[in-house]
């Protein structure tokens, strides 16, 4: 039983497919993650397709992409031979796969082709300023995967927490340099 799209929901709906050009994505698999994030029970591709009116075809080919980007997860219904479809419920959830997803395929092949290039020897000029610039960048993607695994281990919980704190965070930060510097302070 394909859903109903209220107006709130065709209204997210429209919005992913919008958002998912930006984001990487078509306008097809963009909508199809959406309606498929906020229907409550598992869905087969013929719901997804009757719903948004998409052919068949192209719901495959979006179910295809979503679950090679493990944003959506194949369920069986007993006495059902069709797929049905689910998307975690957790935002959290939905964000650390997204994020580690995005890593996996463009943080990862960035980081090989920079080692690769920082392993080179300059022979001129202008290879030694590149090799400078290439170093930065290596070190600063580096500090931020490496920030990236701290925050992948939190739990979302603490890491909601973490967020709220803002600038809070920089100020503890200026605070205990502040403490180095004063007599008697630790450091």
């Amino acid at each position: 039983m394909s859903p109903t799209l209220t107006p709130l929901v065709r209204s997210f709906v429209a919005h992913f497919g919008e958002m998912g050009s930006r984001w990487g994505i078509n306008r097809t698999v963009g909508q199809i993650y959406a309606l498929i994030y906020v229907t409550p029970q598992p869905l087969n591709a013929d719901d997804i397709a009757d719903a948004l009116e998409f052919s068949r075809s192209n719901v495959s080919m979006g179910l295809k992409e979503l679950q090679a980007w493990q944003l959506v997860k194949l369920r069986h219904q007993a006495g059902d031979r069709r797929e049905y479809f689910e998307a975690p419920g957790d935002a959290w959830e939905v964000f650390r796969t997204l994020a580690e997803e995005r890593r996996r395929r463009e943080i990862e092949p960035t980081l090989t082709m920079l080692r690769n290039a920082l392993l080179e020897e300059p022979t001129t000029p202008e290879d030694r300023h590149a090799q400078k610039r290439m170093r930065g960048m290596h070190d600063l993607i580096e500090l931020m995967t490496s920030w990236f695994d701290d925050v992948q281990r939190m739990d979302a919980a603490t890491l909601a927490q973490l967020m709220k704190m803002g600038a809070k965070v920089q100020r503890l930060l200026e605070f205990k340099d502040k403490l180095k510097v004063v007599p008697g302070g630790r450091g």
